[in-house]
């Protein structure tokens, strides 16, 4: 069980894990319907798995437009609130297929909010794809097009994640456990 910064992480998705899984959702989407795509990652958490995920893109043969889009609702906390539009998205995404990448879907309000904000904009079509889906903390009816592996009812750090804007950088999702 590694030890960052003093604490216990239980591993629950090794970076091996998830590298394995970034190259099956690229081929996924490689074979879907979507087309003149616009990637949207929803920063903060997704960005290590969008980096990654992007890349698988490219190998996979896509060449995708990027953009960004920043949407809170935990502050430094770890229970969800009031969603707020920090960074909009510069492009135009009319008539545009939007692919939303998220680290996780949970709640599902903020991924209801940025796919209604892109289909209210006019875009063509909006799917999904999370790093984790965690079915049991759902509250807005939505679902991801692509989920890379279910997630168990824990609060996750790690590649990307955080808690109070630590441990975005371990290579894998965990768990804290306790002190080390």
């Amino acid at each position: 069980m590694p030890i960052v910064r003093n604490k216990k992480i239980e591993v629950l998705f090794s970076a091996e894990d998830i590298d394995r899984r970034i190259t099956e959702l690229a081929e996924e989407v490689a074979l879907s319907e979507l087309k003149n795509i616009l990637v949207v990652s929803i920063l903060k958490g997704s960005f290590v798995f969008a980096a990654d995920l992007i890349r698988a893109f490219h190998r996979a043969g896509m060449a995708p437009e990027v953009e960004f889009i920043s949407v809170s609702s935990y502050g430094a906390g770890t229970q969800a609130g009031e969603l707020r539009l920090l960074r909009d998205v510069e492009s135009e995404v009319e008539g545009r297929d939007i692919i939303l990448i998220d680290d996780i879907l949970e709640s599902g309000n903020t991924l209801k909010f940025t796919r209604d904000l892109m289909l209210e904009r006019g875009a063509n079509r909006v799917a999904i794809i999370a790093l984790l889906d965690k079915t049991i903390r759902r509250k807005a009816e939505i679902d991801a097009d692509f989920v890379g592996f279910e997630c168990p009812d824990k609060f996750v750090v790690g590649y990307g994640m955080d808690v109070g804007h630590a441990f975005r950088e371990l290579p894998f999702v965990g768990v804290v456990t306790g002190d080390a």
